[in-house]
């Protein structure tokens, strides 16, 4: 049995020297120190953190410290090999049952389990609740205890979230079997209504609750104009080249997923296909290629997605449209996971939006097709939009967000502005006039004075605002209206009918009282890729044979380079270049484990390199 196992809060004199002996950091990301406090005092939480801040060491901490086995509900197996991989790699007794496992094997996990030597246990929803798994853990509360469960992906658990499982609705059978148990509920998105769903369908009693920004200042955001294919592949693959690093680049179809990939591979970019049309040993030697650094890019469906936990993916590349906010919040948050620079570049044409429509008309229920062609809408009014692409992101998740990020391509390359005041005070008079039950499409054709069927049959055409707008175009209009939206001075139902409805903000308008400045896109262009890492070329080198050297060891061991250590813990040796394992210690990411695994090899390469360089 690892000595890490036997630890007890007795022995360390602070959470912070826990957090350095078991994961190697100094200190705790905003948030998580609060979060692990609840835990040790036993309390249910909902914890709500974007992709990067954390999540995972919320959970994994306590369970080091409180008696008993806590149990893991992770909903792929990707996922959950993943995490156990980086917590045996520190040193930490971790594992994972699933359908993967030979029967036999599966059973001496079980006897490590019952022999105290695993501290966390991660199972999928199904696994956990099925006939044999329950008795199997009443067995371990009897003999062990059970400190908590702590429930990943935890939007899974509602239908109004991006990803619904139905399996994961049977969990809340856990707090009627173990009453006086824990349960942490994690994700990375959820809006209001999916938190309040998680908290009752989990049956979450007086949580602590826990809601991250979910900015990621590290990301870069852009929407590029697709203006046709093969413009649009020359600047991708431009994109690509000037990149280093991993990317993963998304289509809506598993044809456009072959296509790229194969045209990629033509032009001397290492890439693969991933979709759902690949076999299951297809997709598994694929992701796992990419996830070990054999090859660069994935090309991918949705397919690829949730149980990705690569920490070094510097770009991603939304080839085709996304199908919701959120969904695009997921995906490209799939980036920069270490807080290191990446981009996330959407390219945008109006065929995108034919495509979504057609997969929308294939829904069987008519309230999902209502959600999701709102939901498109919303997607369409993000790369139409013309503030800062963080103020739409962060408003979606009902976090206000004041502008100027200086991170996304409105910030970096300002459009003009133009006061258009008057413009909006005709807008919301006839919100107001049309009794605030309409959505933006119907108002417009009130303002430019249509004459059709909608318009005829409500009476529209006899108010005082119609056909004062004819002097600009439908679509200066809908810019006007998303401005209004993405600043909060409208607001928008979200049943899927999409009704605009006034709010004091917008009866400030109204009054005079405030004014509107909005941008008025041109013709866009969208300057070259800048270094946004001020890494210095002399660390640079060092930096890539580190890399080197990360990549050999993880090859030894079959394990994901990032097991060993992130990009950040090696652009910080580059930088100090330790040469002693006292001075290597420091480094944040190096754990009492990795210190005795790997100290040795990196400080010997860091002498080598400053030895070549006359730096002794």
């Amino acid at each position: 049995m690892s000595a890490n196992l036997l630890a007890t809060p007795t022995q360390f004199s602070s959470l912070e020297q826990a957090l350095k002996h078991f994961f190697g950091y100094e200190t705790f990301r905003p948030g998580q120190r609060e979060i692990v406090e609840s835990a040790l005092e036993n309390r249910d939480a909902l914890i709500v953190m974007p992709t990067g801040g954390g999540k995972s060491l919320c959970f994994q901490l306590p369970a080091l410290l409180k008696p008993g086995l806590t149990v893991v509900v992770s909903p792929l197996i990707a996922l959950m090999q993943d995490q156990v991989q980086a917590l045996q790699d520190n040193g930490i007794g971790a594992t994972f049952l699933n359908s993967s496992l030979h029967p036999m094997e599966a059973r001496s996990r079980e006897v490590a389990i019952l022999d105290g030597e695993i501290k966390l246990l991660y199972l999928a929803p199904e696994r956990l609740l099925n006939e044999r798994c329950l008795p199997f853990l009443d067995y371990v509360r009897s003999r062990l205890g059970i400190a908590g469960f702590a429930i990943d992906e935890a939007h899974c658990v509602s239908d109004w979230g991006h990803d619904f499982r139905p399996e994961y609705r049977q969990l809340q059978r856990l707090r009627q079997r173990y009453p006086d148990v824990s349960i942490m509920a994690l994700t990375a998105t959820a809006t209001e209504r999916v938190r309040q769903d998680i908290i009752e369908q989990l049956w979450l009693q007086e949580p602590y609750i826990h809601t991250a920004s979910f900015n990621r200042p590290n990301l870069y955001y852009e929407v590029r104009p697709k203006p046709s294919p093969k413009q649009a592949y020359k600047e991708l693959l431009h994109q690509v080249q000037q990149t280093d690093g991993s990317g993963i680049i998304y289509c809506l179809s598993r044809r456009k997923v072959e296509e790229l990939a194969s045209k990629l591979q033509q032009d001397g970019v290492e890439a693969l296909p991933y979709h759902a049309g690949l076999s299951d040993e297809a997709r598994a030697t694929n992701q796992t290629r990419f996830i070990r650094d054999d090859v660069r890019v994935m090309v991918a469906t949705i397919a690829f997605g949730m149980g990705i936990n690569k920490p070094d993916v510097r770009f991603v590349i939304h080839y085709d449209l996304p199908r919701s906010i959120e969904s695009y919040y997921q995906e490209s948050g799939r980036a920069g996971r270490d807080g290191e620079p990446a981009h996330c570049t959407l390219f945008f044409g109006l065929g995108d939006i034919k495509t979504v429509e057609y997969l929308i008309d294939q829904k069987n229920d008519a309230q999902d097709q209502l959600i999701a062609r709102q939901q498109l809408r919303q997607v369409v009014g993000y790369a139409e939009g013309t503030v800062c692409r963080r103020t739409i992101q962060l408003s979606y998740f009902g976090e206000g967000f004041p502008g100027d990020c200086g991170n996304c391509d409105h910030c970096l390359y300002p459009q003009p502005i133009e006061d258009w005041t008057i413009e909006a005070q005709k807008f919301l008079s006839c919100i107001a006039r049309c009794q605030e039950r309409f959505g933006m499409n119907h108002i417009i054709d009130v303002l430019r004075g249509s004459k059709n069927q909608k318009v005829l049959q409500n009476n529209h055409d006899k108010l005082s605002t119609y056909g004062i707008g004819k002097d600009k175009t439908a679509d200066a209009w809908r810019i006007l209206g998303r401005a209004l939206l993405h600043q909060g001075l409208v607001e928008e139902t979200s049943d899927g009918y999409s009704v605009l409805k006034l709010n004091a903000q917008s009866w400030e308008i109204l009054k005079k009282q405030r004014s509107l400045l909005i941008a008025v896109p041109p013709t866009p262009t969208y300057a070259e890729e800048t270094d946004t890492d001020g890494f210095r070329a002399d660390v640079e080198v060092l930096f890539q044979r580190l890399r080197s050297l990360r990549k050999r060891l993880a090859d030894q061991q079959a394990v994901p380079p990032y097991v060993v250590f992130s990009d950040s813990s090696l652009k910080l040796m580059a930088q100090q270049q330790p040469q002693t394992l006292t001075e290597f210690a420091q480094i944040s990411g190096v754990g009492s484990r990795k210190l005795e695994q790997y100290g040795e090899k990196f400080t010997a390469e860091i002498r080598a390199y400053r030895q070549e360089q006359g730096r002794v």
